[in-house]
């Protein structure tokens, strides 16, 4: 219950905040209230659910394909050491690019579709992801990893048996991550050009200057990254050998 409760003691004393801040402006074209907000959330309920569902297709699909990539790139940078040296830097490079540079490439390469806004998802899960599964299959013990050769084990069943289990709570810590920032990349993509979209609709509305709309569609893409992020600690709780 307190997992609960004092979160929502946060939330309500932001609002009120707002609230009083908002109201001490006066200015609602400036910065609505609470209360403006979630009419707009009723008022466009239809036009929010229409794009929302553009943006998290894009943002499982992206997810799951950054770690399939993600997991695939870890099994062989931590089970040969010299693809690890190869690789690891170029890993870090990657990163270093901006992902506001990659997006515009990405809709010069391949249009306004889905698959750019998949790509950028893509672009920023895998790192995490990926990180903390070379960081998890290479935590198992040296000596016991030479026990079980002793005893006649494979190369697949140390990876089985012993290198999954232990990399298994570092894998869904980097889901997590990713699981937050899916949403923003599918949106990041969206807004630089899409046809359909959260971020889509965001840029129509900051266009129009309707900040009710603006605040509400942030609203929404907070309440699926958090969707996505309690989806993956459900997952955990189920498959991971820590709880």
């Amino acid at each position: 219950m307190r997992n609960i409760v004092y979160p929502s003691i946060g939330i309500l004393l932001l609002l009120l905040v707002w609230q009083l801040v908002a109201a001490a402006v006066g200015m609602p074209w400036l910065l609505p209230t609470p209360q403006s907000v979630v009419t707009a959330l009723i008022d466009n309920a239809n036009l929010l659910a229409h794009h929302s569902i553009y943006t998290i297709v894009e943002a499982l699909i992206g997810l799951a394909a950054a770690t399939g990539i993600a997991c695939l790139i870890a099994f062989v940078m931590a089970l040969i050491p010299l693809v690890r040296k190869i690789c690891y830097p170029l890993l870090l490079i990657s990163q270093m690019i901006p992902i506001i540079v990659m997006a515009p490439l990405f809709l010069i390469w391949f249009g306004y579709g889905m698959l750019p806004k998949i790509l950028v998802v893509v672009l920023i899960c895998f790192f995490p992801i990926a990180i903390n599964m070379i960081v998890g299959l290479s935590a198992a013990d040296e000596q016991m990893l030479l026990f079980y050769k002793s005893l006649g084990a494979s190369r697949g069943q140390l990876l089985r048996l012993i290198r999954l289990p232990l990399a298994l709570p570092y894998f869904f810590s980097g889901m997590r991550i990713a699981a937050a920032y899916s949403i923003m990349g599918a949106v990041i993509g969206e807004w630089l050009g899409a046809q359909s979209g959260l971020g889509l609709l965001l840029t129509r509305a900051q266009r129009a200057f309707d900040l009710p709309l603006v605040l509400a569609a942030i609203v929404v893409i907070v309440l699926l990254s958090c969707m996505l992020f309690a989806i993956i600690n459900l997952l955990e709780k189920k498959f991971s050998p820590v709880f």
